[in-house]
């Protein structure tokens, strides 16, 4: 690797964790579903998505890639917590709210990421 690659790399990071710190660091709740991880993995899932489109569009160099998808997406999107919000609530015996964290999470996180794409590709084929 590169030594702009790993500038890059940490500062992707960097910026994605202070995000994601920020975004969580007040627990919101609905009803017993946690939702700010929600919140940031689609986020991030969207604009992973529509990173996805606009690198090939305008041929982007990878070390774009290395920055947003790897850096800023990688450390904004969180599966560890994710995983530990979905546990504790399994160990709270909340399992209908669990199994709604898991389809949510994976479902809208991914949804977001084809809607972006979609989005982008309309946007950028105007």
């Amino acid at each position: 690797m590169k030594s702009i690659e790993v500038i890059l790399l940490i500062v992707g990071a960097v910026v994605g964790v202070l995000l994601r710190y920020k975004m969580v660091s007040s627990p919101l709740v609905l009803g017993a579903l946690p939702v700010n991880v929600l919140f940031v993995n689609m986020i991030g899932s969207f604009i992973l998505g529509a990173f996805s489109i606009i690198s090939g569009y305008w041929n982007l160099d990878t070390k774009y890639t290395i920055l947003v998808a790897v850096g800023f997406c990688g450390s904004l999107t969180t599966m560890s917590s994710f995983a530990l919000e979905t546990s504790n609530l399994i160990d709270n015996r909340l399992f209908y709210v669990a199994a709604i964290n898991i389809l949510a999470n994976v479902g809208l996180s991914l949804g977001s990421l084809i809607a972006a794409r979609v989005l982008t590709n309309i946007i950028l084929l105007r």
